[in-house]
């Protein structure tokens, strides 16, 4: 069994604990209203207001195959480091089982800093969806690997239906397929092999290099997630038309958080 199945196989079992409430882009138009409006996380990206690239920036204390990434890790802390460097947008992980994360930091976040944030999870059911936007989520992340068509259609649909902004994670040219046959807006490109965990920057190149007309005539943002570690790298991303970065490890690593997203901006 992969990661991947282990964390969908836990993420069900949470998933029941959740109420059986019927999910409709009404009920959760309703939520909206009730918790607040949405923050435009696509339009954050496609018009950065620092830098060449739009920039996700990730709080993630730590993962399944690195463990803990940020020992002094302050979610509110972390997240307006990034704000104050330029960052167009935020990624909070909300998983505790493997990555230590929590909903309570997306809320508390909410609270501190005006970007847009996406819920970092493993959407896998409707009924996450009224509690992603209870806790201050603009956005989700729909990884096409752990969804079949049916339940990638209608997440997406119910997402982006009641005004949220649905990321699309894809891997390979298949899921990239997958993606646009929804008509996924925002497909980010994870550039490391769910097999392997190798990473390479040359699956974003290939991928985009596939749909350019699509992304030129602004159809569809690629963002590029996974093995960014430099200038170099976005401007390799920048450059094959990706027009966003989705940035955690290298960021979390760093001592001065600021000054790292600021060189990957490159507004150093």
């Amino acid at each position: 069994m992969s990661i991947l199945d282990k964390i969908v196989a836990v993420k069900r079992t949470e998933v029941e604990r959740l109420p059986n409430d019927p999910v409709t882009v009404d009920s959760l138009r309703d939520a909206i209203a009730m918790h607040g409006p949405r923050r435009d996380f696509f339009a954050a990206l496609a018009n950065p207001q620092a830098g060449d690239v739009g920039l996700i920036a990730e709080v993630k204390k730590a993962s399944p195959s690195k463990g803990v990434i940020r020992e002094d890790f302050d979610p509110v802390a972390i997240a307006r480091e990034y704000e104050a460097a330029g960052a167009s947008c935020l990624s909070v992980l909300t998983d505790t089982e493997f990555f230590q994360g929590s909903l309570d930091y997306l809320k508390q976040i909410r609270e501190v800093v005006g970007l847009p944030l996406l819920r970092k999870d493993f959407m896998i059911d409707e009924r996450q969806l009224p509690e992603a936007i209870e806790f201050g989520a603009d956005a989700i992340l729909l990884i096409v690997a752990c969804l079949d068509d049916e339940l990638l259609k209608r997440l997406h649909d119910l997402a982006t239906g009641a005004g949220l902004t649905a990321l699309v994670e894809v891997h390979d040219a298949a899921e990239l397929e997958r993606a646009l046959a929804i008509n996924a807006r925002l497909i980010g490109v994870n550039n490391r092999n769910l097999k392997t965990f190798e990473v390479d920057l040359g699956t974003t190149e290939q991928l985009a290099d596939s749909v350019r007309a699509k992304i030129d005539t602004g159809e569809i943002l690629f963002v590029a997630e996974s093995g960014i570690h430099s200038r170099g790298d976005v401007e390799r991303l920048r450059d094959c038309d990706a027009g966003a970065i989705l940035v955690g490890e290298s960021l979390m690593r760093e001592a001065d958080i600021q000054a790292k997203a600021r060189e990957l901006l490159g507004t150093a």
